[in-house]
């Protein structure tokens, strides 16, 4: 046994140490023989052997072979190098790549006399390399981090079992041979996995965000956005590329934004569409992912929030067989739903329904819906005088942008059309007079316009999770509950701090707060003498139309949403 032990070849590390008289040649030997019979590297054999620490062999070592020493406790992820190692490579051969400079690669190494793990990984990353000196415990839990971040973000993509999912555009059935650049089976499992999570999860949005050092994708979630995941940030060219390709996008153009659409077939009854965008940033393109769900349209007026009272108006001016019904507030504010509800409610056999949009975002069977395109010429105001040749019932407008479109929609509306569109307004009062000073005629106004309904959407406490919250009445006067409201019974709830395994942090889903204001003989009398806002809403309040402030007061004292909720979204 101890012929055989003399044959075994010490590795120049073991040698130094020899040298340096930290170990004896027989305790090198040894450490040696059962380096080689574990199959694992000597260094690794005499650390978990505790006959030298980590520490002691870097420090050691970059002393007598004359390489840096570098203590990884200092090392900031986010300063990986963009091209790094492969992970079995790095993994094989205890490396980390550290700092990318000038074309050289320095790398971390526990062992700097391990040539042949140098000389592998020069070949494979084709640059020159400069050696560091690290702890090889360090080093050690360093690449289990790495490969344990790799596999968070792309291992995940395998997914439990396969999805039956059939996605594309419009125009899916033509993809070439740009789907072969794209058709990369990680990637592919990735954004399938990110659109039924966000699905699942109730999400409005996906956005996937490039930046320099890092990926990032998030999720809005009950109009809050929330981070998802950082997956690796070599997966963003591929990334963006395959959702371009099945958006109907041109994935050679990165210089300027597009937009396209693409669906996923969940089922035989079950299709969701995505409203595609891209954004071309300084480290990449940007992407955000509209998830546009049919069944949204087919709520019902019910599951909106509307109020008895409420409803009952905007219900009452639908049905009407002409007028005009504005839908006012911020993007994000659910303008769409309530208008797809309301043609839903309308849509049947004996009407003609005509659509002009941008886009269009939920189709509908039964109405004809346009999407406007601006470059082509077709506008909405082009597309309503199209209708107006199109012997139409109800017409609904995306959005009154300027006086040429606002006047078309006031001669439908006076002419036996039921027009409905959308106006970017704070409340009801102001819409009216945001129509005087894009320059409509007062007398237009008083006489076409019916209905205007102003909306918001408050985050809507868990069912599971909420909690009895007590406020002082002085704090609640001055929110905007007023004295009788004190005469009642009711009871204020809040979230649940860090909320429950249903919700998220206390609030699940969202529910509408509305405004809904008839246009009455008084106001139009108010308008023809060029009112202000300020002279509407007192009138509007008089007739008992509730302001947005106030709805949302009813709706916490319903216990549906919290005081927070309602200052937040109602704050003008």
């Amino acid at each position: 046994m101890a012929a055989a032990a003399t044959t075994i070849k010490l590795s120049g590390l073991a040698r130094m140490l020899v040298q340096e008289q930290l170990l004896s040649e027989t305790e090198a030997t040894l450490a040696q023989t059962q380096a080689n019979t574990l199959r694992v590297p000597f260094i690794t054999q005499i650390i978990a052997g505790k006959r030298i620490s980590a520490e002691k062999i870097a420090e050691v070592s970059s002393r007598a072979f004359g390489f840096p020493y570098f203590n990884l406790d200092a090392f900031n992820p986010d300063y990986l190098p963009p091209k790094s190692i492969d992970i079995k490579l790095m993994q094989a051969n205890r490396v980390i790549a550290l700092q990318n400079r000038n074309n050289v690669l320095f790398v971390g190494i526990s062992d700097p006399t391990n040539l042949h793990s140098l000389d592998s990984v020069q070949f494979q990353m084709g640059m020159t390399l400069s050696p560091v000196v690290v702890e090889d415990d360090k080093l050690g839990r360093w690449i289990d981090k790495i490969v344990e971040s790799k596999d968070t973000s792309m291992k995940s993509l395998d997914m439990d079992g396969d999805f039956d999912l059939d996605m594309g555009g419009e125009d899916l059935e033509q993809e070439t041979e740009n789907t072969q650049e794209v058709d990369d089976a990680p990637v592919v499992k990735f954004l399938n996995k990110m659109l039924i999570d966000a699905i699942n999860m109730g999400a409005s949005d996906l956005h996937f965000e490039p930046y320099e050092k890092f990926y990032r994708v998030r999720y809005r979630v009950d109009g809050i956005l929330k981070d998802i995941t950082q997956p690796p940030l070599a997966i963003k060219d591929k990334l963006a590329s395959r959702i371009k390709v099945i958006s109907s996008m041109d994935i050679s153009e990165k210089r300027i934004p597009q937009d396209g659409r693409m669906k996923l077939v969940l089922s035989k009854t079950r299709t969701i569409d995505f409203r595609v965008s891209t954004l071309p940033l300084i480290h990449g393109e940007k992407i955000v992912m509209r998830i546009l769900d049919p069944s949204s349209a087919t709520l019902g007026i019910e599951a909106l929030g509307y109020e008895p009272i409420q409803k009952e108006r905007l219900l009452s001016a639908v049905s009407r067989p002409y007028g005009l019904v504005l839908v006012t507030g911020p993007t994000g504010s659910g303008k769409t739903v309530s208008l797809y509800t309301c043609l839903n409610i309308l849509n049947n056999p004996g009407v003609n329904i005509a659509t002009a949009e941008d886009p269009c975002e939920i189709p509908l069977a039964g109405i004809n819906q346009v999407n406007v395109n601006d470059k082509q010429g077709l506008t909405f105001a082009a597309a309503l005088k199209s209708f107006l040749r199109q012997d139409p019932d109800i017409i609904m407008i995306g959005e009154i942008r300027d006086l040429e479109t606002a006047d078309m929609a006031i001669k439908a509306a006076s002419t036996g059309h039921m027009v409905l569109s959308t106006l970017h307004t704070n409340d009801a009062p102001s819409t009216l007079t945001r129509l005087l000073n894009m320059g409509v005629a007062p007398f237009n106004i008083a006489s076409a316009v019916s209905l205007i309904t102003a909306q918001r959407l408050a985050r809507r406490l868990c069912k599971n999770c909420k909690v009895p919250v007590d406020v002082p009445k002085e704090a609640l006067l001055e929110v905007g509950f007023i004295e009788e409201d004190f005469n009642e019974k009711w009871q204020l709830y809040g979230p649940k701090e860090g909320g429950c395994e249903m919700c998220n942090e206390g609030y699940k889903g969202r529910v509408g707060i509305y405004q809904v204001m008839p246009v009455t003989d008084a106001i139009s009398r108010i308008i023809m003498k060029h009112g202000t806002a300020h002279d509407i809403a007192d009138q509007a309040k008089l007739e008992g139309v509730n302001d947005l402030r106030r709805s949302g007061i009813l709706k916490v004292m319903q216990g549906l949403t919290s005081i927070a909720e309602v200052e937040a979204c109602t704050n003008e």
